[in-house]
């Protein structure tokens, strides 16, 4: 008897701790240095699943989403705006609906050379899109650089049904 309430003990455990993983809160790590100094290579988060199932992302928020350039991995990036806000990039410096917005966490690598990306808009972020920027802006791609691999016209918005969820809690 012990045996067999042990095993379904263990069986209901499995079951729970998968459909937690599938549907709510799984664990991630960053793969790449797009969003120094904020996240960093390696480095391991929570990706909740659960939120953006009752809200929508906000300016500010770090969101994971499917990439749109077709790329296998998913993607980790800063929400810029959201739909009908202006984004413009002028020298770098990133301004939503005409006002700079102040970006602590933003890294220029490379300040003093001219890349794509780095002058761009002004655009209005359609419904149903977002605009997304790395952390560290000269070695990311995200909404300033994305390119339709079959086209290579710009890729500016992320579509928020893209998106899977918000980067929470590092372990």
């Amino acid at each position: 008897m012990n045996l067999k309430r042990t095993l379904i003990i263990i069986l209901l455990t499995l079951t729970a701790v998968l459909a937690v993983r599938k549907y709510a809160y799984e664990p991630m790590y960053i793969a790449s240095e797009s969003m120094a100094p904020t996240l960093y290579l390696g480095q391991r988060l929570i990706l909740d699943k659960l939120i953006f199932k009752f809200r929508s992302p906000v300016q500010g928020e770090i969101i994971v989403f499917r990439s749109p350039v077709g790329e296998e991995h998913e993607s980790v990036k800063r929400v810029i705006a959201v739909p009908g806000d202006t984004v413009e990039i002028r020298s770098k410096e990133v301004r939503v609906n005409g006002a700079r917005i102040i970006e602590p966490y933003a890294q220029h690598t490379r300040p003093n050379e001219v890349l794509d990306g780095d002058n761009l808009g002004p655009l209005t972020v359609p419904a149903g899109g977002l605009f997304v920027l790395g952390d560290n802006r000269d070695n990311s791609g995200d909404s300033a650089t994305w390119k339709d691999a079959s086209t290579g016209g710009k890729i500016y918005f992320l579509q928020l049904s893209a998106v899977t969820g918000k980067a929470r809690g590092i372990y």
